[in-house]
């Protein structure tokens, strides 16, 4: 996929395109993350001993019903959010996206504390004003101590500074959405974005890394390439052993046989981020179909939740929307508002200028995004 023109503008191909990876994107996370919410915290022989020798084939029963999401998607959701309010507000002269997703963040703590939206909070926007956003989903400690003030961890200063749980990770496929940025500075968004919540250098390069992964991808590479390109951006990093060893052994596994819950525990639990970077890349690498693909991230004795929505971030930036599983996308939670923050998103990436200048904009989208944090 090439860059938006010097306008702004896409052509009509490029938008469709773009808009099928980006729903594909975050709606395949989501299915990744419902598929592991009823196991995350379930060994293999647990998830054998409950669901039969292949593990789960489908949603099984979390937080009180199927097709429930976590925080993970959760998260997500609010990095869009905060990039689309980025954009928004930089009419106003301000131009620091980590700052607006910073902000977002906040945002999405308050659900984890507040019984429902606060209607009189109109600097919100839309999305925190989603009811079924509302609900604790076993958040991270991290992710609810780095937010529960309003300084902003910096990669200088970072907020919980021993940290590298897969909370920077899972939440980081939409920084890899901005098809126009340079590689490096997405890359460079998911370290920033990440040291907000977590600070050992290894959970903020594998935020960085899934970001370009996902990058390449929505850019039209394979998913090979796309992992070569984000070695490479890892090789000039301090500190990048770690993340780069989970990804030249995530390589090396699809070498070693066919695929299988124990070939996906050698690279690990999910726990933190580099595993979980390492299960979701694996699992994409080796999958027949989406189906296959995130069954084998979620069906092992770790973190199968947000290796689950690694995964799915990666195929369906991949294949766009029309190849993710109907009979699983029909019993999704949110899958309303996923679609309509997807498609809002693609319309600001592609039409922003039409939507809004320093001049003029339009009323309906400035209620949805305001432009002020």
């Amino acid at each position: 996929m090439t860059a938006p023109a010097a306008d702004g503008l896409w052509g009509r191909a490029e938008q469709e395109m773009f808009r099928s990876r980006v729903r594909g994107c975050l709606l395949g996370g989501a299915l990744g993350d419902a598929l592991g919410a009823g196991i995350e915290f379930d060994s293999l022989e647990q998830i054998r001993e409950k669901y039969g020798p292949q593990g789960v084939t489908g949603y099984v029963p979390a937080y009180g019903r199927l097709g429930a999401v976590t925080d993970d998607t959760q998260m997500t959701l609010f990095t869009v959010d905060g990039l689309i309010r980025a954009h928004v507000r930089r009419d106003t002269g301000a131009w620091h996206p980590p700052t607006d997703v910073h902000a977002a963040y906040r945002r999405w703590y308050r659900t984890q504390r507040d019984w429902g939206p606060d209607e009189r909070r109109t600097e919100d926007g839309w999305l925190a004003r989603q009811e079924w956003l509302y609900a604790q989903r076993a958040p991270g400690r991290a992710c609810l101590g780095g937010l529960a003030d309003a300084v902003m961890g910096t990669v200088d200063k970072p907020k919980n500074p021993r940290s590298k749980g897969c909370g920077t990770v899972m939440r980081s496929a939409p920084f890899g959405l901005l098809a126009g940025w340079d590689p490096r500075l997405v890359f460079q968004m998911g370290v920033e974005c990440a040291a907000q919540t977590h600070g050992h250098p290894t959970g903020q390069l594998a935020a960085g890394a899934f970001a370009a992964i996902v990058h390449a991808l929505v850019r039209g590479d394979d998913l090979d390439s796309a992992v070569q390109k984000a070695l490479a951006q890892l090789s000039v990093r301090a500190g990048h052993e770690e993340t780069t060893e989970a990804l030249r052994r995530a390589l090396g596994a699809v070498r070693q046989g066919l695929p299988g819950p124990e070939r996906v525990a050698s690279l690990g639990e999910g726990w933190i981020a580099e595993e979980a970077l390492a299960i979701g890349v694996y699992c994409a690498l080796v999958a027949e179909d989406v189906r296959h693909g995130l069954l084998l991230a979620v069906n092992h004795g770790g973190d199968s939740d947000s290796t689950g929505s690694v995964c799915g971030n990666l195929l369906g930036a991949m294949y766009g929307e029309t190849a993710l599983p109907p009979d699983l996308l029909a019993g999704l939670e949110g899958r309303a508002t996923i679609l309509e923050l997807a498609d809002d998103f693609a319309m600001e990436m592609t039409q922003g200028p039409v939507l809004h200048s320093p001049a003029q904009a339009s009323a309906a989208w400035l209620e949805r995004y305001p432009r002020h944090l």
